[in-house]
């Protein structure tokens, strides 16, 4: 049977407990699953703020915002998207309840322990699908889960040494993990070419140039300059197509815009046509990089 086991609500920056729901569980898998659940809390700070830790037949999710952490195990066939709405909906109702000096002002494990009251009511709620299913929004938290979905932890996450948490510098950064895209195209192959064999004669030029003013000094620096430029514009544009990062679509825009205009600048030392190819090149590429969207798929809600 699908269903959330057990919630709890700590501090991001010391790990300190607020409040969980009441634990009548004494399966031992579940046990053990509750202590990877604290370990993790300690760690928070050095996590994505949405991450599944898959320990056997639980699953640990958690979702952190404000510098509080929200987190829950349940069992491992429960639908993600009921799994995080859970937490958002248990985040929603603690930022609302409880103000944020009184959170950080803490110093006793559980000072929020009434809450637990509407973990537990909610915790009824999502173990009843067929009626919750009519009541709460999914298609928001689907399409947030494809968008940016939750970081997969690895037991090496949560490695201890003589029984205290290693403090290792966070190596995520960022909101979230790097985002998958969807594969590569053969117009996405050529507009890639292109825009290194634009890079390229950017460079060959800029370097040509610098060899001119070397010898003469009437030469105008600015070129060299508006040379480079379209050479690190291409080159930018090679790197949006392969990785995905935030804003991506308004920079591959800012780039083929950068590319634009040292070519008009440069409109003295080149032809129309060589103009014309390097703009078309530029624009290719930057449909090329609107067209490849990032790779997500939304979690099923079969219930």
């Amino acid at each position: 049977m699908s269903m959330v086991v057990f919630a709890s609500v700590v501090r991001v920056r010391d790990g300190l407990p607020l409040s969980a729901s009441t634990d009548y569980e004494q399966d031992k898998e579940l046990q053990e699953t509750k202590k990877h659940l604290k370990g993790l809390s300690k760690k928070l700070s050095q996590f994505p703020d949405r991450c599944t830790l898959r320990t056997g037949p639980y699953n640990v999710n958690f979702t952190s915002s404000l510098g509080v952490g929200y987190l829950m195990v349940c069992t491992a066939n429960y639908p993600n998207v009921l799994a995080f709405c859970f937490l958002d909906e248990l985040q929603k109702e603690f930022i609302v309840t409880y103000d944020p000096n009184r959170i950080s002002s803490a110093v006793r494990p559980y000072s929020f322990i009434e809450f637990d009251t509407f973990i537990q009511k909610t915790k009824q709620r999502y173990n009843s699908p067929r009626s919750l299913s009519t009541k709460i929004n999914l298609a928001d938290m689907q399409t947030e889960i494809k968008l940016r979905p939750p970081y997969q932890l690895s037991p090496e996450d949560l490695q201890t040494i003589n029984g205290f948490s290693v403090h290792a510098p966070s190596k995520y950064k960022g909101i979230a993990p790097t985002q998958m895209l969807e594969p590569v195209t053969l117009p996405g192959i050529v507009s890639c070419v292109l825009s290194v064999l634009c890079g390229g004669l950017n460079l060959l030029r800029g370097v040509h140039a610098i060899e001119s003013i070397l010898q003469n000094d009437d030469e105008d620096f600015n070129y060299v300059i508006a040379f480079f430029l379209g050479t690190a514009a291409c080159l930018y544009q090679c790197y949006l197509f392969a990785y995905f990062s935030v804003w991506r679509n308004s920079k591959s825009f800012l780039a083929f815009a950068l590319i634009c205009l040292s070519n008009m600048y440069l409109y003295e030392l080149r032809n129309m046509w060589q103009i014309l190819f390097h703009v078309a090149v530029g624009a290719f590429m930057t449909l090329q990089i609107k067209l490849r969207q990032p790779l997500g798929k939304a979690p099923d809600y079969n219930v």
